[in-house]
């Protein structure tokens, strides 16, 4: 069964009931299949670790006698902990976020088949086309209801968590791995814990699940007892386990140094590892969460070059400065794993740690101005100068978010009509939508040019059309003045517009048929959203939405998408969802 991959990260795929090795390329050989039949249990480690190991460990014994020998090897073993039947936690109800919050119902994924749903997970590539749309389907995949009655309930929620990963939603990811008991993991769950460990770069996450990798992942079992053993204050144990692993030869140098590093900062004693970054090529989970849990930055080509995702990880990894994690979470923010407020934050952090006389030169000083400025034009060229310094569509779409409290302290005035259309859209990014609906009062004072755009946004996303001209002759006019290819937002707006009821459908069929909008168009997703919308599957059809968003932009999703995931998702109890994801189409095309 085939599996997506994140590009360019080597995070590799999971099999629906053949899990393959964690490891990087260059770690060896894939672990073979687990069993499905009970396995032995382990043997005691004195048996199963290295005679390396023991050696060490008798080291502290010379100078004794046999018995007194003998005494100081025993080794109390300290009973069980059973857990009360009302400790345990239920696997198949697992999420930090209650339905009720986000909008879900208590059956968003009704009688849906699970292993359907899963191809989808994995089938699923980040990042998506709408912002809007991906932290959709990340409140989606974080809401606590029960999940599908055909999969197993821990599988449901590794397939979840892992696609999390692959969003960058490390964060989200590790909250729902944290919300299954060890007992209840099977194969594919150890293997996600494993990723959001290193997602996260915590590498101490790895411990609880130590013994459950021995069997499910024998290749890095021997790495992960090592960094355990050394934070657990066992750095003999540790260290003789990493020289025995360097002795078989099985693991890339950088990959092995790097875990001796994490040994080394467990550590009772100072043990310097020297990690050589000028071979390596890429950027891996394993690379990023270790280089990353002790403190250290991969170099700036290795960045650069890895996936969005990534960054997204390196964005909220807390053991790196923000002035090092800010260019990541301004992708962060870009893909909606950051919030507006989240980015602002670290421009804070920034701003506090930033000498006085240093201060006039910096994005953080700009931000400043643009919410706190001393008069409006102040406040207005600080917004044009951080805008203009965005660089491509996601890095824009960042400082949008980045704006929208500055956006909404500007008044409505059709004098600024040529910076309206960045104000508006920040708000919208942001979600302040009755704020940025106060525009509409003065929408019909400014040009065309600037007017069409304004309009638009606002006739998706204000919560009202109070006010707004939705005519026939209104939208004709806006398609006959656009000049994006195919008319590419003409049929973007009137799909959003008649995806929410602010038209009728039979008047979007004519202005599709006049204008040849294509938003006639169907296929099997269109039948399959169509169906899950009807009934009232509100979480399967935040999940096909999310596929059908599946491209580099919004300039690239097809009109007739626009209007099947707009109508189902209005009609699913995610009517702000909705009219957020249409209003950014228009922004960003």
């Amino acid at each position: 069964m085939a599996v997506a991959a994140v590009a360019a990260v080597a995070i590799p795929a999971l099999a629906q009931d053949n899990p393959e090795s964690i490891l990087p390329p260059g770690f060896g050989d894939p672990a073979p299949a687990p069993s499905q039949t009970p396995t032995p249990a382990p043997k005691p480690d004195s048996e199963t670790r290295p005679a390396e190991s023991s050696a060490v460990v008798e080291t502290g014994l010379s100078g004794l006698t046999p018995s007194e020998a003998a005494d100081a090897m025993v080794v109390e073993i300290a009973p069980p902990i059973e857990l009360p039947d009302d400790a345990r936690r239920d696997p198949s109800s697992v999420g930090p976020l209650p339905a009720a919050q986000t909008g879900f119902g208590d059956n968003p994924w009704g009688r849906s088949s699970g292993k359907f749903l899963s191809i989808l997970m994995r089938k699923t590539d980040g990042p998506l086309a709408s912002r809007w749309g991906h932290i959709l389907l990340r409140n989606a995949l974080l809401t606590n209801v029960r999940g599908p009655g055909d999969v197993n309930p821990a599988d449901w929620v590794a397939e979840r968590a892992w696609l999390l990963i692959r969003m960058g939603e490390a964060d989200g990811a590790r909250l729902l791995v944290a919300g299954v008991d060890v007992a209840d993991f099977t194969p594919k769950m150890y293997q996600i814990a494993v990723q959001s460990a290193l997602a996260s770069a915590d590498p101490s996450a790895l411990c609880p699940i130590e013994d459950g990798l021995r069997k499910v992942e024998r290749n890095v079992a021997p790495l992960v007892r090592a960094m355990c053993a050394s934070l657990s204050g066992n750095s003999a144990i540790a260290a003789a386990d990493v020289e025995a692993a360097r002795r078989r030869g099985r693991f890339d140098p950088i990959d092995l140094a790097l875990a001796d590093k994490v040994v080394g900062a467990g550590a009772d004693t100072a043990r310097a590892v020297t990690i050589e970054w000028k071979p390596v090529k890429r950027l891996n989970a394993w690379r990023f969460g270790l280089a990353t849990a002790t403190g250290m930055e991969p170099p700036a080509a290795l960045i650069g070059a890895a996936s969005p995702q990534l960054r997204a990880w390196q964005a909220r990894a807390p053991m790196l400065s923000a002035e090092q994690r800010l260019a990541s979470a301004r992708i962060a923010t870009g893909l909606g794993v950051f919030s507006s407020q989240a980015l602002i934050d670290l421009y804070a952090q920034i701003y506090d740690l930033t000498d006085a006389s240093d201060l006039g030169q910096t994005d953080a000083w700009q931000v400043r101005l643009a919410v706190a400025g001393k008069n409006q034009d102040d406040k207005i060229a600080a917004i044009r100068k951080l805008l203009d310094s965005a660089k491509g569509s996601t890095e824009r779409e960042a400082t949008r978010a980045l704006l929208a409290r500055a956006a909404q302290r500007i008044p409505p005035d059709a004098e600024l009509q040529e910076i309206a259309p960045e104000l508006i859209s920040a708000m919208l990014a942001g979600g302040f939508d009755r704020e940025a609906a106060r525009w509409v009062t003065v929408v019909n004072d400014m040009d065309d040019q600037y007017a069409d755009r304004c309009w638009a946004m606002l006739a998706l996303g204000a919560p009202t059309t109070q006010g707004i001209d939705l005519g026939g002759s209104r939208v004709a006019d806006f398609i006959k003045n656009d000049a994006s290819k195919d008319k590419q937002r003409s049929a973007l707006l009137v799909a959003g517009l008649a995806g929410l009821g602010r038209i009728s459908t039979s008047a979007a069929g004519q202005l599709s048929a006049r204008y040849e909008l294509g938003l006639g168009g169907k296929s099997v997703w269109t039948r399959t959203i169509d169906g899950a919308s009807v009934r009232d599957q509100a979480g399967t059809v935040a999940l096909l939405a999310a596929v059908g968003m599946q491209a580099p932009g919004m300039e690239s999703v097809p009109g007739y998408h626009l209007f099947h995931l707009i109508t189902a998702l209005n009609r699913n109890g995610q009517a702000f969802a909705a009219r957020m994801i249409a209003a950014e189409a228009l922004s960003r095309t």
